[in-house]
């Protein structure tokens, strides 16, 4: 988003609905700009548009899966060109579920001798094309829709490892820097992946900035590198500076 789209958004969150033409009064733009701006945001699922209105989007159910594999799929690449880039021969990794982890997967086919474990039966087919890495399906519920394995039985099994990196996606990162996710059983697995993890790499296109998600997962402290598209807004890099996380800020790719 543009600083204008941030404020605009900002501005959303404080009065909940809000109309075009307030919008355009208040940014000194055209109501075909606010308009724009609208659908973009609406297209990553952070407004909503309503008779006469824009509201937030909904915080308890996620963009359709396929619909996230196409969406702003450059930054993703971007972002898992750079992961790739500092991923060395012979890691271990744990690797969660998403569309931006599907991308850094592809990113790591060529990669030698990985042991990668994960819960993304995706990640795990795109992995099986690299003929000397090894890897290690979690068992649990398989949720149909995006073929995640989450549960109870999931997190028990991930916890038998410990390996040099977990990879997380996320789809909200608050500006207080609070990371939410909209289904609690994904939730639970990615915070034992964290537990699970020397160090924790999470992957997230500017988009889930300021987004709305239903359940909390964690803390961008708790992790040590955020790769990203975009500048993270200031008051949260100031808490990343404070708590030694590092921003990774990757150029969009074909």
């Amino acid at each position: 988003m543009n600083p204008r789209q941030r404020q605009l958004l900002e501005f959303v969150r404080q009065h909940e609905t809000v109309s075009v033409e307030e919008l355009a009064r208040k940014f000194d733009v055209t109501p075909q700009t606010v308009r724009r701006d609208i659908k973009a945001m609406e297209e990553a699922r952070l407004l909503s548009r309503y008779h006469g209105g824009v509201g937030l989007a909904s915080s308890v159910e996620n963009i359709d899966y396929l619909q996230r594999q196409t969406l702003h799929l450059g930054a993703k690449r971007g972002i898992a060109a750079e992961v790739a880039k500092r991923v060395k021969p012979g890691c271990s990794l744990l690797i969660n579920i998403g569309t931006t982890t599907e991308e850094v997967a592809r990113a790591l086919v060529n990669h030698e001798n990985l042991h990668v474990i994960t819960n993304n039966l995706n990640v795990a087919t795109i992995l099986c094309d690299n003929p000397s890495s090894e890897v290690i399906l979690a068992g649990g519920v398989v949720r149909k829709r995006d073929r995640a394995i989450i549960g109870e039985a999931t997190s028990d099994f991930i916890r038998q490892f410990k390996v040099d990196i977990g990879i997380i996606g996320i789809s909200s990162i608050e500006p207080d820097g609070t990371l939410r996710d909209f289904d609690p059983r994904e939730v639970r697995v990615a915070q034992t992946i964290i537990e699970q993890s020397r160090e924790v790499w999470l992957v997230a296109d500017g988009n889930k900035f300021g987004r709305e998600a239903l359940v909390r997962m964690g803390h961008i402290t708790q992790v040590d590198k955020l790769f990203t598209d975009t500048r993270p807004p200031e008051s949260l890099l100031k808490i990343m500076k404070t708590g030694g996380v590092e921003a990774i800020i990757a150029h969009p790719s074909a």
